[in-house]
């Protein structure tokens, strides 16, 4: 069997602007918060609505980019991979987080101030 690759795509709306942070090592990244909403019939054929929302990070340009152009409200495409890590906190108990590391981002709406050609941040290998 060919290997699976972990690929994640998701179309939503920022909840709030990126957080940009410079780590020692001199790396840049940005933290995203990523809204997306499922529409469904009810048992009773009522309209209901479930909002998820999604951790999204992203490196070095990307990052800058994101910081530069992307704000909260923002109607983006995600494209990248799913991710965990852990750490203990300060109660020495040991927490997981899940994640995703875009490697794409495409603007999808025209409060970007982007030219049209270039509403795409970074493409690197998008799954589509």
């Amino acid at each position: 069997m060919n290997s699976v690759k972990n690929s994640v795509q998701l179309i939503g709306h920022m909840g709030a602007d990126p957080v940009m942070k410079t780590l020692e090592n001199g790396s840049k990244v940005a933290r995203l918060s990523i809204a997306t909403t499922e529409r469904y019939k009810g048992k009773k054929g009522e309209w209901m609505e479930e909002t998820t929302w999604h951790n999204v990070v992203a490196w070095e340009s990307l990052a800058e980019k994101a910081e530069q152009h992307l704000h909260k409200g923002a109607h983006v495409l995600i494209a990248g991979k799913l991710i965990n890590r852990s750490y203990v906190d300060s109660k020495g108990e040991k927490k997981y987080i899940y994640e995703v590391r875009a490697n794409a981002i495409v603007a999808l709406d025209k409060k970007v101030n982007l030219p049209e050609k270039e509403q795409v941040l970074e493409k690197e290998d998008l799954p589509f």
